[in-house]
C-alpha cells in the first residue's frame, strides 16, 4: 500500500458507524459471560463538553475495550444529571424552557460524546429529569419515609439569598453557597430530611471494606462522619447568674482530661439559654440576629472570625464549687451538634485559643510535651494538641491524658448532681441528616400533599410520577411552582378535601446517588431496578470500577453509599451495601491562562513564539502583547480551555485520548499544551506509517513467535510487553502502558525494515508483534487500530476480538547478567546462560579481561557466588 498521511476525519467516522452496526458495546443482561460494570461519574448538560469528560471518559473506556477483550460482558453505560439550578437560571435569561434547555443541551453533548469513539451501550440512555426516571426516585422516597429513612421537621438550615433555597452543609464553601458564592444566611423552615445520621456506624465501617479507593477519600469521608467518644458533662450554673428556671449547662467534650484548662463555656446562639438571656438584654438578642446571617457549614465556622458575646450567666467547675467560669454566646458552636454548648480549654485547641485571646481570657496550658519544663511551658498564639503529661491539674498531674480522661470520668460519673451522675459516656458524630427540599422548579417533586386536616399524606403509588408543569414563568423571584396558578391545588388522597402539593424540590444530589442501579435495567417500569440483575454472581452491581473528581468525595460519594443502603433497606436492591467495588479520582486538565489588556484571553485568540528563548504571547486580532499566567485548571471565567470539537476536527479524537493517557500519571493533573498533542499526533502518523511498510512484507506471513535467535529475541520482547500493558490497565496505569506502546514501536520498526532487506526468518515473529501492538492499541486509539487492522488483512473488528495471550515460556529469559565484583568492588558483568552451574560460572568469570588484569596471573583465593545475584572474586 503507498504510505499516505493517517486522515482521521474520514476513519474515525468509518469505525463508529461500524461499531453501531454491530451493535458491540450494547450489554445484554442475560450473557453468561462474567459481569464487569465500568462507570465515569455521569455529566450535567451544561451545553458542551470539556477538556475534562474528554480524559474522565478515556480512561473509563480503556477499561471497558480491555474488560471485553478479556472476555468479560462489559456494562458501560451513559446518562445525564439533568435537574439542577442553572437549567432555571438558562430559562430565567434565555426566556426558554429549562426542560428544552435541558434537552438540547443534551443531543450536543450526546454527539460530541460519540465522536470520542467510546464504547458506551447508548441503549440505556437515561436522564434524571424524565418522568420515567424520577416516577422511581418518587416511589423511594415514600418508601423511605415510610421505613423512618426520610421525616420532615423544623429546623434550622442554610439559605442562599441569590438562588433563594436551602443548602445542606456540605453545599456551604467557606460560609457561601456552592454555585451563587452568596454568603449563606440561617433560617428556620419545615424541611424533608434523609436520616443519614441512621446508619453513621454503618457507614463508618464500610470504609473499611473499600479496599480499592483511594486512601485519602477514605479519610476525606471518615473524618466527614467524625466519630468521637466522649463525656456528657453536667455543669451547674451559678445560681446569682442563673436566668429563672434555669440550673445547669450539659455540655459534650471528647477531652474531659483539659478540664482544668477550661476558662468559659460557649453556647450556640440557638441554646435555649441564650434564649433565656435574650429575652432580658437587647445587646444578646442583636448578637444572636448577627449570629444568624452567618454560615452553619463546619467549613464555614472553622474559617470565620471566632465572635461572642458575654451573657452574665456564670458555671460552677465541677472539681472547685469556687471556680466560676463565664458563659458566651458564640457564632463557632452548632446546635445540631452535641448540645449545642462546650467548653473551652484554649491551651489545647485553637479555636479556644482564638476566642480566649480575642476576649481576654485565660489560658492554662494543662498538657505539655514530655521532654520540656512545665513551669515554664507556656501557650500564646498556637495551641498545643499532640499527646504528653498532664500539668496545673491537681489529681491529674503526671498522668497521661488517656488516663486522666478515665479519671475525670469515672470521678464525674460517680459524683451526683440532683440525684443524677453528673456524667455520663456516650459516642457522638459530626455527620448531619442530608437536608433534600430544595426551593426550585427544576428538580423531582416531592410527591407528599398537604392537607389541613390529615397532615402531611403520601401521593399514592398509581399516581405517581408527580409530574413538574410545563407552563411555569420565572418572572417572579422565588419557586415557579409557589405561584403556578393550578398546580399544586390537588385533592387530599386520605379525606378528599382541598389541599396543596408540597412545592418543594428534591436535592439533585438524589438524583445522582442511585442512577448506577438504574442503569442495571433502565426499561424496567415496575421498579427502580430489577432485583435479578443487582444480586450475587448474576448481578452488575456493585460497580467495579467507578471513575470521576475528587470533588465529589463527600457529597455524591457518601450519598451514593447511604441511599444504597436504604434502598436495601426497603427493598429496591438486595446487593451489598457498598454500590462502588473500586473507585478512581482522576485529575484535573490545566492549562496556561493568558490576560490583555481588555482582561482574560483564550488560547484559540492567540499566537505563541518563542523569541530569544522567551515564550511571547500576542493577539491574533491586533498582536498586542499577552502576558502568560500561571497554570490553572480549565475554567471558562479565566478563558483557559480548549474545545475538544476543535481538536478532535484538528488531530482526530486517538490523538486526543492518547495525550490525555499519556502525558502524566491519570490520578495527577494533566497539562494541556500545544506541542503535547503535536506529540501525540505525530505518534499517530509514526503508528501508521509502521504499519503502511510492514504490510507489503508481511501480507503473506502468518504470526507465530520466535524460537531461536533474532526472532526469539523479538518475541521474547513482545511478549513481556503484552503481559506489562494488561497488568498496566488493570491497575489504571495508562501513562505506563502508554510508555511501553512507544517501547514496542521502537522494537518493531527497524525490523521491518530488515525484512523490506530480505531477513525474512524474522517476519512470524514480526507479525505476531505487530498484530499485538494492534490489539494493545485498541483500547486507547480504537479507530487507529481497527484502519491498522484492516490495512493487515483483519477481516473482522478490533473492538470485538480477544486480547492476546502471551506465553510465559517467553516472559524467562535465557541468558542472566551478575556484577562482578573484586575484593567487594564492582569491576564489570558478566552474561551467562541463567541455568549455568558453578563451575561454569567460576571458569566463565576467570575468562574475563578485567578479572585477569586486576589478578595479574594468581590464581584467586575463593570466587564467591550468589545464584543469579552476583560473584564477588577474593584475590
Amino acid at each position: 500500500m503507498a504510505t499516505e498521511r493517517y486522515n482521521p476525519r474520514i476513519s474515525e467516522p468509518r469505525w463508529q458507524k461500524a461499531w453501531d452496526a454491530n451493535k458491540l458495546f450494547e450489554t445484554p443482561n442475560d450473557d453468561p459471560r462474567p459481569k464487569y460494570y465500568v462507570l465515569e461519574m455521569f455529566p450535567y448538560p451544561s451545553g458542551r463538553i470539556h477538556m475534562g469528560h474528554v480524559r474522565n471518559y478515556t480512561m473509563g473506556d480503556v477499561v471497558a475495550r480491555y474488560k471485553r477483550a478479556k472476555g468479560f460482558n462489559v456494562l458501560h453505560p451513559m446518562g445525564w444529571d439533568a435537574f439542577g439550578l442553572p437549567a432555571e437560571n438558562a430559562a430565567r435569561d434565555n426566556k426558554v424552557s429549562p426542560r428544552n434547555w435541558t434537552y438540547a443541551n443534551i443531543e450536543t453533548m450526546k454527539g460530541q460524546l460519540k465522536t470520542m469513539g467510546l464504547s458506551l451501550d447508548w441503549s440505556r440512555e437515561l436522564a434524571t429529569c424524565d418522568p420515567s426516571y424520577y416516577r422511581h426516585q418518587q416511589k423511594m422516597f415514600l418508601d423511605f419515609w415510610k421505613s423512618g429513612l426520610a421525616e420532615r421537621r423544623a429546623a434550622k438550615v442554610n439559605w442562599d439569598p441569590v438562588d433563594m433555597t436551602v443548602l445542606a452543609n456540605e453545599q456551604v464553601i467557606d460560609g457561601r453557597g456552592w454555585r451563587s458564592g452568596a454568603l449563606v444566611e440561617q433560617r428556620d423552615l419545615t424541611q424533608w430530611f434523609f436520616k443519614i445520621t441512621s446508619m453513621n456506624q454503618e457507614l463508618l465501617d464500610g470504609l473499611d471494606t473499600l479496599e480499592r479507593w483511594p486512601e485519602k477519600v477514605r479519610i476525606m469521608q471518615q473524618n466527614w462522619i467524625g466519630r468521637s467518644e466522649g463525656l456528657l458533662l453536667r455543669w451547674k450554673l451559678d445560681e446569682a447568674t442563673a436566668p429563672a428556671g434555669e440550673s445547669e449547662l450539659e455540655v459534650y467534650t471528647t477531652r474531659p482530661d483539659t478540664i482544668f484548662g477550661a476558662s468559659f463555656m460557649a453556647v450556640s446562639a440557638d441554646h435555649p439559654l441564650a434564649k433565656k438571656a435574650a429575652e432580658n438584654n437587647s445587646q444578646i438578642a442583636a448578637f444572636i440576629e448577627e449570629v444568624h446571617h452567618m454560615g452553619t457549614s463546619v467549613a464555614a465556622l472553622e474559617t470565620a472570625e471566632k465572635k461572642g458575646f458575654d451573657t452574665g450567666i456564670r458555671v460552677v467547675h465541677p472539681f472547685d464549687p469556687d471556680w466560676m467560669l463565664p458563659v458566651y454566646v458564640a457564632n463557632f458552636v452548632l446546635m445540631d451538634y452535641g448540645t449545642g454548648a462546650v467548653f473551652g480549654c484554649p491551651a489545647h485547641d485553637q479555636r479556644d485559643l482564638d476566642f480566649a485571646n480575642a476576649y481576654g481570657l485565660p489560658v492554662t496550658p494543662v498538657v505539655k510535651p514530655e521532654t520540656v519544663d512545665g513551669a515554664s511551658f507556656q501557650i500564646r498564639q498556637e495551641a498545643y494538641t499532640d499527646d504528653g503529661v498532664m500539668i496545673n491539674s491537681r489529681f491529674l498531674d503526671g498522668m497521661s491524658p488517656e488516663d486522666a480522661f478515665e479519671e475525670v470520668a469515672r470521678r464525674l460519673e460517680d459524683t451526683q448532681l440532683d440525684d443524677r451522675p453528673q456524667a455520663r459516656r456516650k459516642v457522638q458524630f459530626r455527620l448531619r441528616d442530608w437536608l433534600i427540599s430544595r426551593q426550585r422548579y427544576w428538580g423531582c417533586p416531592i410527591p407528599v400533599v398537604h392537607c389541613e386536616a390529615c397532615g402531611a399524606v403520601p401521593v399514592p403509588e398509581d399516581q405517581l410520577p408527580v409530574e413538574l408543569p410545563l407552563d411555569v414563568s420565572f418572572d417572579r423571584p422565588g419557586n415557579p411552582l409557589d405561584h403556578h396558578p393550578t398546580w399544586k391545588h390537588t385533592a387530599c388522597p386520605k379525606c378528599g378535601g382541598n389541599a396543596r402539593r408540597d412545592t418543594d424540590t428534591m436535592d439533585t444530589f438524589v438524583d445522582s446517588s442511585w442512577y448506577f442501579a438504574r442503569f442495571t435495567d433502565p426499561k424496567n417500569e415496575k421498579s427502580p431496578t430489577d432485583l435479578a440483575y443487582v444480586d450475587g454472581a448474576n448481578g452488575w452491581l456493585p460497580v467495579h470500577q467507578y471513575i470521576g473528581g475528587i470533588e465529589h468525595a463527600i457529597l455524591h460519594l457518601l450519598y451514593s453509599r447511604f441511599f444504597t443502603r436504604a434502598m436495601k433497606a426497603t427493598g429496591h436492591v438486595n446487593v451489598v451495601e457498598e454500590p462502588f467495588e473500586g473507585l478512581f479520582t482522576q485529575g484535573m486538565v490545566v492549562h496556561e491562562t493568558y490576560k490583555g489588556a481588555q482582561g482574560w484571553v483564550s488560547p484559540a485568540e492567540l499566537r505563541i513564539e518563542e523569541i530569544d528563548g522567551k515564550r511571547r504571547a500576542t493577539l491574533l486580532s491586533d498582536g498586542s502583547p499577552v502576558t502568560i499566567g500561571s497554570i490553572e485548571k480549565m475554567s471558562k471565567s479565566k478563558k483557559n480551555v480548549v474545545d475538544p470539537d476543535d481538536i478532535i476536527a484538528s488531530y482526530g479524537a486517538d490523538t486526543a485520548r492518547w495525550f490525555m493517557l499519556s502525558d502524566s500519571p491519570p490520578e495527577r493533573d494533566v497539562i494541556w499544551t500545544e506541542a503535547g498533542v503535536d506529540g501525540a499526533h505525530r505518534f499517530v502518523q509514526r503508528i501508521w506509517r509502521l504499519v503502511s511498510e510492514a504490510v507489503p512484507v508481511l501480507a503473506d506471513v502468518e504470526p507465530k513467535a520466535g524460537s531461536e535467535g533474532e526472532a526469539l529475541s523479538i518475541s521474547r520482547g513482545v511478549h513481556k510487553i503484552l503481559k506489562a500493558v494488561g497488568e498496566d490497565i488493570e491497575r489504571l496505569h495508562f501513562n505506563r502502558a502508554v510508555a511501553r506502546l512507544y517501547e514496542l514501536t521502537n522494537l518493531l520498526s527497524p525490523q521491518v525494515a530488515a525484512i523490506g532487506r530480505g531477513q525474512s526468518e524474522i517476519a512470524p515473529a514480526v507479525r505476531e508483534g505487530l498484530e499485538f501492538l494492534i490489539a494493545m492499541l485498541a483500547p486507547m486509539m480504537p479507530h487507529l487500530a481497527e484502519e491498522c487492522w484492516a490495512s493487515i488483512g483483519g477481516t473482522d473488528l478490533v473492538a470485538a476480538r480477544p486480547w492476546p495471550q502471551f506465553d510465559t515460556d517467553l516472559l524467562v529469559d535465557n541468558e542472566v547478567t551478575l556484577p562482578v565484583q573484586i575484593n567487594g568492588k564492582r569491576r564489570g558483568d558478566l552474561t551467562i546462560a541463567r541455568d549455568a552451574d558453578q563451575a561454569a560460572i567460576e571458569q566463565a568469570v576467570m575468562a574475563l579481561d578485567f578479572v585477569q588484569k586486576a589478578l595479574e596471573g594468581k590464581t584467586p583465593r575463593k570466587i564467591i557466588i550468589v545464584p543469579q545475584r552476583i560473584v564477588n572474586v577474593v584475590a
